[in-house]
């Protein structure tokens, strides 16, 4: 059988004269992707690009749950691939779905034709193409508004291709075509939400979580590293960067007031990344605070943060609510994960009376007690750096 994967282009098609770029980006992610399968040919034309695999044993339900969570893509099936012959297409196309016809009670028939050299009008495909499938499974009926199926022929310029109802695909801009930034990600519910959608903007992320041992152990950066793998299959492979936090956070305990010691702690994570970024040719930084979440989330708060470094900083959730936060994980499969009762960074020294409207005056006076140029560039240099991909674990 003569079986395709047909992958439709998403907002790239509005690239205009950029677009063959962002569409060869879209295969070299593809076909890296799709390597854990096999070989495979990709060709583009008409705003799609059809993944043909070498091997006619290739397991194409996982080449298409694989496809799925490619960003580029506004959606895809899997497609038998005929010659243009209306007969073979009248044959073949009540026996190749017919697994799915048979499980369902109302159909409907759509035509594509390209090829505008095809002798059928796409209403005349359609409607002698009902009709024998009507014949064939009389159980079903036609259903034009809001069928259980439907039953798709594309004539192209090369060939035809019959698929059932077209599967969702995961939306955005191919991986790396909007360059490069690096987030900040703890273990919990927000931070891989964030880096989910930023790099549904075609961002390619690096990944900069802090580590305090003895107060955080082990577990809690697998826990983040099971986060990472699963944004991987969508992103591709991440850089993660753990950096080591615990003296900056006994020093900002010794020598600072209390209250602003949160602030002081996220602006020193601010920086270290910032240096760990443009090391890695980032040019943003990426968190996952929302305003008034927290007290560390104020205007107040962020301003003074911000204020901490020079590259741009990306805030996706800056307007959502917990609850939005947590669909978007379960969607993605991160909130089970994160949830798991692992102490991160964030968590250890937290004052009980943080401050919510700190002045970067005395933020900046408070800081002026520590070695903070030192700190930095030390806790940059021993970050430990690894390559998360879930598809290849």
């Amino acid at each position: 059988m003569n079986e395709v994967i047909l992958l439709k282009n998403g907002e790239i098609v509005l690239k205009g004269l950029n677009r063959r770029k962002f569409e060869d980006m879209l295969i070299k992610t593809t076909r890296r992707r799709l390597s854990a399968l096999g070989e495979w040919r990709l060709t583009a034309a008409q705003s799609t690009i059809i993944a043909k695999p070498s091997d006619e044993g290739t397991d194409l339900d996982a080449a298409v749950s694989i496809c799925r969570k490619i960003f580029g893509f506004a959606g895809l099936s899997r497609a038998l691939t005929l010659p243009k012959d209306f007969e073979a297409i009248l044959s073949a196309t009540g026996s190749y779905l017919s697994d799915e016809l048979s499980s369902v009670s109302t159909f409907k028939v759509c035509a594509k034709r390209s090829d505008k050299k095809f002798p059928l009008t796409s209403p005349e495909i359609c409607s002698i193409l009902g009709n024998r499938l009507l014949e064939e499974h009389p159980h079903l009926s036609v259903d034009v508004h809001n069928p259980d199926i439907v039953v798709n022929i594309e004539i192209r310029d090369d060939a035809a291709f019959v698929h059932g109802t077209q599967l969702k695909g995961a939306g955005g801009m191919p991986t790396g075509s909007s360059g490069k930034a690096a987030v900040l990600i703890s273990g919990g519910i927000d931070s891989p939400v964030a880096a989910w959608m930023m790099a549904k903007r075609g961002l390619q992320l690096t990944a900069v979580h802090f580590a305090s041992p003895p107060y955080t152990g082990e577990r809690a950066e697998m826990k983040v590293r099971s986060l990472l793998e699963k944004i991987s299959l969508y992103s591709g492979p991440i850089s993660f960067f753990t950096v080591p936090f615990t003296e900056i956070q006994e020093q900002i305990k010794d020598n600072c007031p209390e209250e602003l010691s949160t602030v002081i702690m996220r602006r020193f994570m601010m920086k270290i990344s910032a240096v760990i970024a443009a090391d890695n040719d980032c040019g943003a930084l990426i968190t996952g605070e929302s305003v008034g979440q927290v007290a560390s989330q104020t205007l107040h708060a962020l301003a003074c943060t911000d204020a901490a470094v020079s590259m741009p900083v990306f805030r996706p959730l800056i307007g959502m609510d917990k609850d939005e936060v947590v669909a978007a994980a379960r969607r993605i499969g991160t909130f089970d994960i994160s949830v798991l009762p692992y102490e991160d960074c964030c968590t250890v020294f937290t004052p009980k009376h943080p401050r919510t409207r700190p002045k970067l005056k005395y933020v900046e006076s408070a800081e002026s007690a520590l070695d903070t140029d030192k700190l930095v560039n030390d806790a940059a240099d021993g970050a430990q750096r690894s390559v998360i991909d879930g598809l290849r674990m």
